[in-house]
């Protein structure tokens, strides 16, 4: 790694031309064919593969990521994305047949095509640094788009190592990569885009929200939020305990869909205290100081303010709380919290801190967590399938796991994104690809019809008027007092099709096999 060229900064006055380039690539409309596409990725993924030790070593550099951690939620995943695409990219880009299409305009060929939105900027995160710039841009090769990634200046040696393996791998003209703060960023957002791409924290997000507004630029925002573990009186502590404290472990915390607090019944919290200091002991037996498989936190900036934040909190340390400013150590720190208010439960720790609020029941569990915050990026309920059902129903969440701290973040292939001020847009596997694609209505009237479309045409006449009436006009199978009308008549009308389509298709087959039994009957066939 040594070998490859430092972090540095790129000119403000050069990142215009870099954007004036990936955009009159594409309009070149070279990128649209699907070898093109695949040329890409394929080049991507060995670029990846030939930096890999590279990677696990900017990783370790930037984060203190173990390897084990790198590979799991870093290195394979985008690996095995880049495959994933390149087996479907075939299927995701044909044309859909538009669906509840009516027989008068099926002669149309209503449809849906798979149209790439244009020049894109992607503007990755520091937690998973790799995952969270390059996944979106494989979803951006993928649909035929160009790209500039601006990767988070808080993992400086994992940008120049993505930088290092784009510009070696990608068409020069098609994809690059800006480095940078603030300033970089500011340039970037002032320019005209098809799509930005963002990961990150909602102050910024919503800086780029309003930047994009002014150009009526379209946004995915990945954000955070207070996501809430909720265990009932009648879920297992022992696994609620250990799998939530592997959410908290994993990356030192510092995962934006890991549980930001946890609601629990009273009465099972003693028991469910004791098996989190087991699990935390067989999790980490000589503790977190000097565990190589524990996370550093990213900078001294970060660690100071979760430090601010335990320090300010009025509940009470039951686990943990040890820390080390010179080396961003942040033990995993459980803490029993009496009212919404506290510190840990206002913001988002985004980092290895356990605030445990005990409710008197699930209905004061919902009730808080609705309270706290109404659209968190996760919500992890454990319990009995009825308890776990009514959270699911009473509140909203860009995701959820059941019975497992954020299980269905690591599916790379479930679609993923917040809600409400946690995000807006997803992407993961297909939804990657429809990400950055634009689905196109489109028909073709064939010539034959000029006849049937006549009733279109001027002068509107009192027969043509009729006419389309009965063409347009469908009955609404239900009464002025919203009940059903004429459905056993339809279900028998209609040989039991929901659709006219559906009856229509049942009559032929009905009309065919009427002819083959008279075909029989008279030893035709």
């Amino acid at each position: 790694m040594d070998d490859l060229p430092p972090f540095t900064h790129t000119s403000v006055d050069s990142i215009p031309a870099v954007h004036a380039r990936v955009t009159a690539k594409f309009h070149s409309h070279t990128t649209r064919p699907i070898e093109y596409r695949l040329k890409q990725l394929r080049a991507l993924y060995w670029g990846i593969k030939d930096e890999e030790p590279a990677l696990y070593e900017a990783l370790k550099l930037d984060l203190g990521k173990s390897s084990y951690e790198s590979y799991l939620a870093e290195i394979s995943w985008v690996l095995n994305d880049i495959i994933f695409m390149s087996k479907n990219l075939e299927r995701f880009m044909k044309d859909e047949k538009a669906e509840d299409t009516a027989l008068t305009n099926l002669p149309l060929r209503p449809r849906i095509r798979k149209d790439p939105l244009g020049a894109v900027l992607v503007i990755g995160a520091y937690n998973f640094p790799i995952q969270l710039s390059l996944g979106p841009l494989i979803g951006a090769i993928s649909a035929g788009c160009t790209a500039v990634l601006k990767p988070s200046e808080n993992a400086p040696n994992a940008a120049r190592i993505m930088q290092h393996i784009i510009s070696n791998s990608l068409d020069p003209e098609g994809y690059q990569v800006v480095q940078g703060a603030i300033p970089e960023t500011t340039a970037l957002l002032a320019l005209k885009w098809d799509k930005i791409f963002y990961t990150g924290n909602a102050a910024v997000g919503t800086i780029i929200a309003k930047k994009a507004a002014e150009t009526l630029t379209p946004v995915v925002l990945e954000l955070g939020g207070r996501n809430p573990a909720i265990v009932t009186k009648n879920a297992d502590p022992r696994l609620a305990a250990r799998r939530l404290l592997w959410a908290k472990l994993h990356n030192a915390g510092q995962v934006c869909v890991s549980q930001n607090y946890i609601i629990i019944d009273r009465q099972i919290l003693g028991a469910f205290l004791l098996q989190i200091e087991a699990a935390l002991k067989e999790f980490q037996p000589k503790g977190a100081e000097g565990n190589s498989d524990y996370s550093k936190i990213i900078n001294e900036r970060q660690w100071l303010r979760l430090k601010k934040m335990l320090d300010s909190t009025r509940g009470k340390v039951l686990l943990g709380g040890k820390t080390d400013q010179a080396s961003l150590l942040f033990e995993t720190t459980v803490v029993q919290v009496n009212d919404h208010d506290d510190p840990l439960l206002t913001d988002e720790s985004f980092g290895p801190l356990i605030p445990i609020l005990p409710v008197d029941d699930l209905d004061a569990a919902i009730r808080a967590a609705n309270e706290i915050h109404a659209t968190p990026l996760g919500i992890y309920p454990f319990g009995t399938k009825a308890e776990t059902d009514k959270i699911l129903n009473q509140t909203r969440s860009g995701g959820a796991s059941v019975n497992d701290g954020f299980f269905h973040a690591s599916i790379p292939t479930l679609e993923f994104g917040g809600v409400g001020d946690s995000g807006t847009g997803s992407y993961r596997g297909r939804a990657s690809f429809e990400c950055f694609s634009h689905r196109r209505a489109v028909t073709t009237t064939p010539g034959w019809m000029e006849g049937l479309l006549s009733v279109r045409y001027p002068p509107y006449t009192d027969a043509k008027f009729k006419r389309f009436k009965g063409m347009s006009e469908t009955k609404p199978g239900f009464d002025r007092n919203g009940k059903t009308t004429g459905g056993w008549l339809w279900w028998v009308l209609g040989l039991g099709g929901k659709t006219t389509k559906g009856a229509g298709l049942r009559y032929a087959v009905l009309i065919a096999l009427v002819a083959v039994v008279r075909g029989l009957g008279k030893g035709r066939l």
